[in-house]
């Protein structure tokens, strides 16, 4: 595969609802039951977890708006990394959090008319079937007619970290956090969601 193909790749890695048992003690360490609204880790194990030491927050948004200078602007950029149908417009997009069962995973998230996708700031390593290394980006893309509801939630120990759950059709939730302009987001998702 060409090294110019890779930017096409879509890597996700949804957390099924009804199958996670085994991963449910590492996703609640970043995410509340929405059942239950449990209780997170302290403000300062989340504050390291999400990367907010001042020196990598500034490489990583700076290197991010290279990119995206680069291209052209975010619509080119969205255009660049993501298939785009027809008629299909860019609503909003917000810097955010994707959590994964890693760990939050910082990047972008893009609300059009047709989708909901994310991706990473940060490229990662992954092999080929040859073995051979190269560096592509986290990218998830969600179909609006995929999604069955958006919920928001947030922390009961700190009202001030708000969380959106993405549930689809065939039960996969993904979870934003710490997104930009949260009600804004939201509900430019849930205008998204109700013309689709």
């Amino acid at each position: 595969m060409k090294a110019s193909n890779f930017h096409e790749l879509v890597i996700g890695t949804p957390i099924i609802s009804a199958t996670c048992d085994q991963l449910q003690k590492s996703v609640n360490r970043y995410l509340p039951d929405p059942a239950t609204q449990c209780q997170y880790s302290t403000t300062a194990s989340m504050q390291t977890r999400l990367g907010t030491k001042i020196s990598e927050t500034v490489k990583r948004k700076l290197s991010l708006g290279a990119r995206i200078l680069q291209v052209g602007g975010v619509e080119k950029f969205f255009k660049q990394f993501f298939s785009v149908v027809e008629g299909e417009r860019l609503l909003k997009v917000s810097q955010c959090y994707l959590s994964t069962t890693s760990g939050p995973l910082a990047g972008l998230l893009f609300i059009s008319t047709d989708k909901v996708t994310f991706c990473s700031d940060r490229s990662m390593k992954v092999f080929t079937r040859k073995g051979l290394m190269c560096r592509i980006h986290y990218k998830v893309v969600i179909p609006l007619t995929k999604i069955m509801c958006a919920n928001q939630s947030a922390s009961v120990q700190n009202p001030k970290q708000k969380y959106i759950e993405i549930v689809t059709v065939d039960n996969f939730d993904f979870w934003f956090m710490g997104v930009s302009k949260y009600q804004k987001t939201f509900k430019y998702l849930e205008q998204a969601i109700s013309l689709a």
